[in-house]
This record gives C-alpha cells, sequence and structure tokens, in this order.
C-alpha cells in the first residue's frame, strides 16, 4: 500500500490455488507496491463489480474508487506491477502495450489450464472446464 495508506485498486486471485498463491507469495515479497491484493473468496466482490466467475477465470485489477474489472489476465498483471517501483513499473507497461498483451493472452491461459501441474500446484488448482470446451 502506499504511504498515505491508501491502495490504487485491488488485485483479486484465486486464493484456493495453490500456483496462484504462490505466485502472489512472489508478489508480496519481491514487488512493493500500493495495491490491496486478495483472494476473491475473501473479497467483497459486489462491492468490487466481480462476479464469481470472473474470480475462477482469471486475476483481475478493480481500479481504486471504481467498480468492476479494469482488467484481467495479464491485463490485471500489468496494473498491478504500474502500481511499484520503476522497474517493475516499467515491465507492467511493457507488458500493458497491446501487442505484449496479445502475446502474453495465450501464455496466461495455458499456465492457467495447467496450473495444477505447475510448481506448487495441486488438483484443486484445476479450473473446473465448462460444457464445450475442448
Amino acid at each position: 500500500m502506499s504511504g498515505n495508506g491508501e491502495s490504487d485498486g485491488t488485485f483479486v486471485y484465486d486464493g484456493d490455488c495453490a500456483f496462484c498463491t504462490m505466485c502472489v507469495r512472489f508478489i508480496e515479497r519481491r514487488v512493493p507496491n500500493t495495491a490491496t491484493i486478495v483472494p476473491w473468496q475473501w473479497a467483497d466482490l459486489p462491492a468490487l463489480g466481480l462476479t464469481r466467475e470472473q474470480g475462477l477465470t482469471a486475476v483481475q485489477w478493480v481500479p481504486a474508487g471504481t467498480a468492476g474489472s479494469a482488467g484481467a489476465g495479464p491485463t490485471a498483471i500489468a496494473a498491478l506491477l504500474r502500481t511499484s517501483n520503476p522497474l517493475w513499473r516499467a515491465a507492467g507497461t511493457v507488458l500493458g502495450l497491446r501487442p505484449v498483451t496479445a502475446l502474453a493472452w495465450p501464455v496466461y491461459r495455458w499456465i492457467a489450464d495447467n496450473r495444477h501441474r505447475l510448481p506448487g500446484g495441486t488438483a484443486a488448482c484445476a479450473v473446473p472446464r465448462q460444457p464445450g470446451d475442448t
């Protein structure tokens, strides 16, 4: 959080996913930021303008003073990074560029779909498949 105690926004992740939680712990240790970071399971989703489905599908970014996701997946990660120090802010700016974000989405989706197989992941991390998914 910023020095005045105010958050620049809220980063929402899946707290039931060990891989996601491991990534958030890295962020908390290595990426100083002014965001509120909360698992969707503990968040006041209606106040944030988010749904359970959004929390299950991808990390979300909700800017301070607004309701509703301003970004999901790589866009949310970029927004979170932009609340940090100059080095991480630069990384967030690059990740937020449309061509980079477009390339990052397939990678993000692959990670999300396979997070139960990644380090720290467990079978509980698997996102339930939706009808019609291949």
